[in-house]
Parts: C-alpha cells; structure tokens; sequence
C-alpha cells in the first residue's frame, strides 16, 4: 500500500487543516526547561510594544523579556539579567548548572495536575517545548546531546504529559526549537541580524535535529509540530513532512520550519519592525503563528496567536497582577482572535518542579468560566463576512465581534451593558429567528429597525468580560 503523501512540495501542500484544529480554537503553549530554575526576566514589556520603540530588537534583547532566554540574555554580559544572576548566583555560576536542579525538581512533576489546569482553562489542545534554544530534552531521547552529556530529563515528561493531555480528550502537539541550539552554536543573539548566523547548518545538526523530530512523531504522534526560529538548510523538509502526514493524518504544521536559503534579512527585520513579529513565509505550513500580535480583520489562512499571559513565556518571578492580563482583556483578545479565523495559543510557563504558579492558574479558571457559559460562540465557528461591529446601548457605544456555526450568528459583546435595549448595529434577523443571550433559558425580545437589530436583554444580566447574542 502506497503512502498518500510523497515527500514533494506539491505533495504536502495538499494536505487539508483537519477540522480539529479549525474547531478548537484555544490551545496551551507550555514552556519549561533549565530556564525554569532561575525564572527571571526584567518586565520590559510586550515584543511589539519594545522593538517599537527607540532602539529596536538590540534594546529587546540587551533587556529580553523573556525568561526562557536567560542563558542568550546573560550570555551578553551586561544588562538586568546579567546583573541579577552575578548578585543570586555568583560571576562562576555557569548556565550549566542549572541542570541537576531542575532534574530534581523535576522528579515532582504531576502530569495529571497540569492537564487538568489545561482543560480547566477550556482547551482543545496543548503545546510543549521538548527542546528550547539551550538544547536541554525534556525527554529520555535514544539521541543525545553529542556536547553536552546528561543534557535531557532523566524522566519522561513529554510522555507522561502526552498520555494526560490525552486522557481528558484534547490533543497534544510538540514544539522544537529547530533553528537554535545553543549547544551546538554558541554564538550570542544580540540583534535580529544574529539570529540567522545563530541557526546551526552543520550536517551533524541537521541530522541531529530530523532524529529528533522522527523520534518525537515515532514516540508520541503528535497532533501539532510547533518548530521554532527556523531550521537547517540542508534538511529534506518534504520527506519529513510527509512522513508526519503519514504518521498523523491528523497533524498540522506551523509556519516556523524557514530554512536560510529562504530569508531575506532586511524583509524580515522590516516585517518585525512591523509589529508582525513572525518569519516569513516557509516553503509550506498549515498555519501562521504571529507572535503577540493579531490582525486587522477576518484572513482567508488559518493563523495561531501565541503569547504568554504577562511578557514571557518561561515562568518569570517578577510577575504581578498588572504585568499580566486581566481576565477580561485574556477573553477579549481570544474573542478577538477566534473572530478573525484564528486560534489562541496562550502560554503557560509552570514552575522548576511543573507546578504551576498561582496568577496564572487564576487566568485559566477565569477563561474557563467563561467559555463553560459562552463556549458555543467559539468552538467549532467559523468567520462571519466581517470580525468587528457596534452595540449601542443608552449611551455606551460597545465594540462587537462575530462569529458563525451554519445559519447560526453570534455576537459578542466586550463589555456589559449599561441599559436593557442594546442596539446592534448593521444586524439582521430573519422574520422568524430566535434570538437569545447564551447563559439565559428566555429568547429576547427583539424588533428590526431599518439597519439595526434591536434586542432587549433580560431583567438581570450578571457583569461579565463579554456576553454573547445568538441569533438563528
């Protein structure tokens, strides 16, 4: 029996986003690794507010946000992280030595703990970095570090995470840090410029990094490969990406697998100064993956927004109620994205010992209350013809989005309003469709007048992040 998929450009582009990921909408990213130990960064704010400003990505990474970056960030020898590493730990505590710590905390992990805070949240499927930039496995791979000996987890956290994960009925994807690996170049990334000289392109690498991928994809089966930063140039991508069809006809493929040959650096740089925050184009993906950042309205590709709840994506101690997002602005933002044919990929970055620290568990319950009321607006839609509108209500004006499932609308509401009578702008309603707020048994009263739907909501309507209209 013949293989459908052959390892030709042409032939994975074939390939069709399964219906799964187009449905389910939130996914968790987890980061955790050696970064975990020391989890610290300075709060200097989100990745595209930062490179904005003056001094572009060589102020982002001299006071890199983000904590799973510490051994790059100290790496450069001066800067926040720098100085508070030399002050906890001493000028010879190397990065290395985080190793046996995080070891042996990480002995505690409880995977069945984390999977239910991911389904707490209300997520159809989860991440985990197997490999980030230091190259650390968080596997007991049959492949190791050929640099650095007893550079993985004597346990295997990526299978028991797996097997929960799955257990509560969501799928489970893998990221791997394919495009850097500071084991194998050590070559410090101090601007943007650096970070295509840091991708390793030695046959050794390539070759060390596809093992890896096929024992993943072999081991685990994952439903997601999230790659990260690039990868080698040399590497037959079409004969992996066809082997992982094969392997997970289910599977999909992000956007980060950019090999050199295909990068212009000045595109790039001028498409990060953007505010895109996302490669390029690779030769083939299922989705995009921008990087807290979303778009202007409804796009015809399927797209992943993934971004931490505060400014990082490893644990960062430093964290406090206003670096993060409050509950509301995390539903608006996934309102937002979901209405413009995106998912969420919101990060999670559990502590050494896979704990997860409590400001974040608190962020998951609150979405997951919300979605447990609201979820029918987001799972399994679709796009309306446009993501954002108006309500009208006394004289509050409230920003709107939409979404489908068939002949079915919903709108959502990013705020409660202050009066009874809402007036959705530009809505209309068939003679004879039923109108009503998800969470509340009663239908609405509601009256067309010319452009504009009038409903009227009920007696008591709780104060919430957003409220849903359906309509059909």
């Amino acid at each position: 029996m013949s293989e459908k998929f052959q390892p030709t450009l042409e032939s994975v582009r074939s390939h069709q986003i399964p219906d799964w990921f187009h449905g389910a909408k939130l996914g968790i990213f987890i980061h955790w690794g050696l970064f975990s130990v020391p989890a610290w960064a300075p709060l200097t704010g989100e990745l595209g507010q930062v490179i904005a400003q003056e001094g572009g990505w060589l102020n982002w990474f001299s006071n890199n946000p983000y904590a799973e970056w510490y051994q790059n960030s100290l790496a450069i020898g001066k800067g926040a992280t720098y100085d508070h590493h030399v002050k906890t730990y001493g000028p010879n505590f190397k990065y290395e030595d985080f190793a046996p710590m995080f070891n042996a905390a990480a002995k505690h992990f409880d995977a069945d703990k984390l999977a239910d805070a991911i389904k707490r949240a209300g997520a159809q499927y989860a991440v985990l970095t197997t490999k980030h930039h230091e190259g650390f496995l968080l596997w007991p791979s049959a492949h190791p570090n050929p640099h650095k000996p007893n550079w993985q987890l004597k346990h295997d956290v990526v299978g028991a995470l797996t097997d929960a994960v799955r257990a509560r009925d969501m799928k489970m994807g893998l990221y791997y840090s394919g495009g850097l690996d500071w084991t194998f170049n050590t070559h410090v990334i101090k601007d943007i410029a650096d970070l295509f000289v840091g991708v390793p392109q030695s046959p050794e690498y390539t070759a060390y990094s596809d093992t890896h991928w096929r024992e993943l994809i072999e081991r685990y089966q994952p439903s997601v490969m999230w790659n990260d930063i690039g990868y080698p140039r040399l590497s037959n991508l079409p004969q992996l990406f066809a082997d992982y069809y094969n392997a997970v006809p289910e599977g999909v493929i992000n956007d980060r697998f950019v090999q050199a040959d295909e990068i212009d650096p000045q595109e790039l740089m001028a498409k990060m100064a953007s505010g895109e925050g996302v490669l390029p184009a690779p030769a083939h993906s299922d989705f995009r993956t921008p990087e807290y950042t979303i778009v202007p309205d409804v796009t015809p590709h399927k797209w992943e927004s993934c971004r931490g709840i505060g400014f990082s994506f490893g644990v960062n101690q430093n964290d406090t109620d206003t670096s993060m997002l409050s509950i509301k602005e995390l539903v608006h933002s996934f309102v937002d994205i979901v209405s413009k044919n995106g998912n969420l990929l919101l990060n999670i970055g559990p502590n050494a010992d896979g704990s997860l620290p409590e400001n974040q568990y608190k962020r998951l319950v609150g979405l997951g209350d919300w979605l447990t009321v609201n979820g029918e607006a987001i799972y399994d839609t679709r796009p309306h013809t446009h993501a954002e509108g108006k309500a009208m209500t006394g004289e509050q004006t409230i920003s709107t989005r939409f979404t489908r499932k068939g002949e079915v609308l919903y709108i959502t509401l990013l705020d409660t309003p202050q009066t009874h009578e809402v007036v959705l702008e530009s809505v209309h309603a068939a003679p004879n469709a039923a109108v009503n707020l998800l969470g509340y048994a009663a239908p609405l009263k509601h009256e067309q007048r010319g452009e504009h739907l009038v409903v009227t909501l009920p007696a008591q309507v709780e104060p919430s992040a957003a409220h849903v209209i359906k309509i059909g």
